[in-house]
């Protein structure tokens, strides 16, 4: 249920956009509130089952993320679903470190690795599932079934568990750190809003600014009050090793790049190139698929040649990708254009995922293995809110800039021109004046497309930057040392 929310969401963001004729900030907000409650509750939601059992908070989860789509899919305004989006995001904080707890839990260790393998492996899955299922079901019926069919998958869940699961906890387990919790949230929901309205209101509105402000000092009184509480949920003392501050900077920047990349490129599919949702949610498909199937491989190259020359390799390619991505315009065949560019970020990322995972279990003690993996993954999460948030405004900035340039060559009155100004917002969801004629229709419509591109293509090259950015932190952060082959891991 929350891997395939994760992707799905973004291909019904266009349907949603044109249901609510919701700018690109409001849509924005449909995947951020979600990110944010994830990201900034995710660690709290593993403490939460290690005092009160794994199992129920697993189901809390489950009926709280069911109970909220079941809104999300009825919401009759863009409001309601960025809030039913909110309460989703705490139920997957309790149930994605709830189910590899209770997995973590119920094998032993000459077992639990495979178990974690199968359970990555169907996470693999229904993230390739989820954008083909979504679209069609955009195509077919509604947005709104994105949302509905979690239902029946919730109910067979909880179902099962309360019937298989036994219940399981840590008797010797901290208190939850309900302060850090609270200061994270506040702190990136600062930040993010910040961020995000500037484009609406300006730097100097004091909502922008105070906004900023208090997610700046939350996250300031986050790190004091962690370096000091008795069970933190973030343990600074954890960052003291470099190659685990490097492999979690190393994430900040490449899932920073992926994030806002899931985020624009169904936009620019669908709204632009007139892909249909389903094809929209396909285009992506030869990427998890190398992810998928070239795991095993990549984790024979760490064991052959450890996880840094992977690591400094893999990004490179992803960066590369990227770059490819800048190159298609309007109307280009799919094939000769978005397919090597998605080969080719796959095959980088499928180089970069397991070396990462080696260098975070490998850099800690094995007490905390749990904790680096848990911190990793909120790692990613808040690199992808925040990704969507920054760099949301250069793409607004770029597609205004762009589709200023050339409405200028139109004789078009000043009236048309400041409405077209004003609803730039909404990127390639903005449509040209009614009453114009249809060649005039015409060339707005494609300088709306024209526009877009653009802003696409910068944002595309500023992730392929965070690509470079990121091999050159393991050139500098990752010890020479690891270069040699990984301990207990088969060479092919």
């Amino acid at each position: 249920m929350a891997f395939i929310d994760s992707t799905v969401v973004n291909v019904a963001l266009t349907a949603v956009q044109a249901n609510f004729h919701a700018t690109v900030v409001e849509v924005q907000w449909v995947v951020e509130s979600y990110g944010l409650f994830l990201a900034a509750l995710i660690l709290v939601g593993g403490s939460l089952g290690d005092v009160f059992g794994r199992r129920l908070m697993f189901v809390v989860g489950i009926a709280i993320f069911a109970m909220a789509s079941a809104v999300c899919g009825a919401a009759t305004n863009i409001h309601e679903l960025i809030i039913a989006r909110s309460i989703q995001g705490v139920g997957a904080a309790l149930l994605v470190p709830g189910s590899l707890a209770i997995i973590s839990s119920a094998f032993d260790e000459k077992s639990r690795g495979r178990a974690i393998g199968t359970w990555s492996g169907f996470t693999a899955i229904t993230t390739a599932i989820g954008p083909v299922l979504g679209g069609w079901l955009i195509d077919h019926a509604s947005w709104r079934w994105v949302f509905f069919i979690n239902l029946p998958l919730a109910a067979a869940v909880i179902a099962i568990s309360l019937w298989r699961i036994p219940e399981t906890r840590i008797v010797s387990a901290g208190r939850v750190d309900w302060t850090g919790a609270l200061l994270a949230t506040i702190g990136l929901g600062g930040l993010v809003a910040g961020f995000m309205e500037s484009v609406n209101l300006g730097w100097r509105n004091p909502l922008v600014f105070g906004s900023l402000a208090v997610g700046f000092g939350c996250l300031i009184a986050f790190a004091l009050v962690e370096a000091h509480v008795v069970s933190p949920m973030l343990p600074l003392a954890i960052f003291k090793s470099p190659s685990f501050s490097g492999a979690n900077l190393l994430t900040l920047f490449l899932y920073a790049a992926i994030g806002i990349f899931f985020f624009l490129f169904p936009l620019n599919l669908i709204q632009v190139q007139h892909y249909s949702a389903t094809a929209a949610g396909a285009a992506v498909l030869p990427l998890i698929l190398l992810l998928f199937f070239l795991s095993r491989w990549s984790g024979g190259l760490v064991a052959r040649y450890g996880p840094r020359i992977p690591l400094i390799i893999g990004p490179l390619i992803v960066s590369f990708g990227f770059a490819l991505f800048a190159v298609p315009s309007v109307g280009d065949s799919y094939w000769k254009t978005f397919f090597p560019a998605v080969v080719v970020l796959g095959f980088g990322m499928a180089v970069s995922v397991a070396p990462l995972t080696t260098v975070v279990m490998n850099s800690v003690d094995q007490d905390r293995v749990g904790s680096a993996s848990g911190i990793n993954n909120a790692v990613a999460r808040v690199s992808g809110v925040l990704a969507i948030a920054v760099l949301g405004i250069v793409m607004v900035k770029g597609f205004g800039f762009r589709l200023d340039h050339r409405l200028a060559r139109f004789a078009l009155s000043p009236a048309i021109l400041q409405g077209l100004h004003t609803n730039e917002i909404k990127l390639a969801g903005l449509h040209a004046p009614a009453g114009l004629d249809a060649s005039t229709t015409a060339a707005i419509q494609e300088s709306v497309g024209e526009a877009f591109v653009f802003g696409f293509r910068i944002v595309m090259l500023i992730c392929a930057g965070l690509s470079l950015a990121s091999a050159a932190v393991v050139w500098l952060l990752i010890p020479r040392d690891r270069d040699r082959p990984v301990p207990g891991l088969p060479s092919s």
